[in-house]
């Protein structure tokens, strides 16, 4: 039994087949995603819905349906798409960076503000193209890309979208599983992994947002928590009990429990301002992180403390990092370098304090932590569990494949259709 699936980002499209007796990718086809619009308005980022259609066939037939029983999706959150009666697509994808609803709307709020949501959520985007008239006359519908996706490929005139994609568009109560807005252009949503529609005969199940599907796709024991490093960083658990207050969101997971999420905005870019840093004072143009790394295999402890919340937080985007502790003694590249990735650490594991639960293991996916082994040392010490790495680095589009397999009745729930993933050799 082979199941396929597919993670729509917003700069590529990945689809994986994967062996459902033993999880072993069989084939992984990635294409770049080339459906940006140019447009004049500086607030605007918009993607033609088509054209990844184009894409999202193209990975499909690459990887073949020969014994294929099912197909899943993940796909960017937060953005949105209009549809009409007949489930195609009537407006551009505004992506999760479009900025239109973080204009200000009045009494000195923005657009999002006055929803109650984010700036780059669909239903603030939705906001704003209300309020300016510009949601096209036949548009029925709206949901996310995936969604959307999933729906043509099956060729059904309406979305339906899990909870994991429907929390992502704003202003949805995690608790109740609903809209807490009223909204003629509102999807179906279902809890379920389950299949919406069929393709050539072949099941395909309810998309997944990427956070979610990723976490499916990298943590095959649901009490341990998983770490990403890219640009920017990201800690995730699973709970029964929403966590309260802080800088943590809990998003749905499964309609019983909660996938409570801290997110770091610089993340590996502090990894990355520091060796911007190093090699103006080089004067080279060429990358020194193979001298970072050097320095770090010897360094293991320093004085020097590194905020690392340079790009501001989620709540607070005026918040500034810093270095505090300088002394003549610490006043070192190796002391900065060292100091930075405690930071970065330290900034996930206080947002992981939060939740007040002590995780049997810790999985680290994302090139910032597979590439850095000064960096897994840190997180492993400081959290205080063995880190494990994914055997596979397509984390989003394997937990789409894993749903898929539920679908289709491989497995009788999401845990142990996880107990496929397997994790590298340290």
């Amino acid at each position: 039994m082979k199941i396929i699936g597919l993670d729509i980002g917003t700069t590529s499209i990945c689809g994986v087949c994967v062996n459902a007796a033993n999880g072993e990718i069989l084939k992984s086809v990635t294409k770049s995603n080339n459906s940006f619009i140019a447009t004049d308005k500086s607030y605007e980022k918009i993607q033609n819905p088509e054209v990844i259609m184009e894409t999202v066939h193209a990975v499909v037939d690459e990887l073949g349906l020969n014994e294929v029983s099912a197909i899943g999706f993940s796909g960017q959150m937060h953005g949105v798409v209009y549809t009409d009666a007949e489930g195609k697509a009537v407006s551009p994808l505004y992506i999760w960076q479009d900025e239109r609803a973080a204009e200000e709307y009045k009494d000195g709020k923005s657009y999002a503000q006055t929803i109650g949501c984010f700036a780059g959520y669909g239903l603030a985007t939705d906001f704003y193209n209300e309020i300016n008239g510009i949601i096209p006359e036949n548009a029925v519908t709206l949901c996310t890309i995936a969604d959307y996706a999933a729906m043509c490929l099956c060729g059904l005139k309406k979305p339906v979208v899990h909870i994991t994609n429907a929390a992502s568009l704003g202003c949805f109560d995690v608790k109740e599983n609903r809209f807490t807005v009223e909204n003629p252009r509102l999807p179906e949503v279902t809890a379920d992994f389950k299949a919406v529609g069929t393709y050539k005969d072949i099941p395909v199940c309810v998309a997944l947002g990427d956070n979610q599907a990723s976490f499916i796709g990298s943590v095959s024991d649901g009490d341990d928590a998983l770490i990403n490093v890219g640009t920017g960083s990201q800690i995730s658990w699973l709970t029964s009990v929403p966590v309260e207050g802080g800088a943590v969101e809990n998003r749905p997971f499964d309609g019983k429990r909660f996938l409570a999420a801290g997110c770091a905005l610089c993340g590996g870019r502090a990894f990355a301002m520091l060796e911007g840093f190093f090699r103006q004072i080089a004067g080279s143009e060429n990358a020194v992180y193979g001298y970072i790394d050097s320095l770090l295999e010897s360094k293991t402890e320093t004085t020097l403390r590194a905020d690392c919340r340079f790009c501001g937080t989620r709540n607070d985007p005026s918040q500034r990092g810093s270095f505090t502790n300088i002394s003549e003694e610490n006043f070192t590249p190796a002391d900065f370098a060292l100091a930075v990735l405690n930071g970065m650490s330290d900034e996930l594991y206080r947002m992981y304090e939060q939740g007040g639960k002590k995780a049997k293991g810790l999985v680290c996916s994302g090139n910032g932590m597979r590439k850095n082994k000064a960096l897994r040392r840190i997180t492993s010490e400081m959290f205080g569990c063995e880190i494990k790495i994914p055997l596979y680095a397509e984390e989003a589009s394997y937990g789409a494949a894993l749903a898929a397999a539920v679908a289709a009745g491989k497995f009788k729930n999401i845990d142990e259709a996880c107990s496929l993933i397997g994790y590298a050799e340290n």
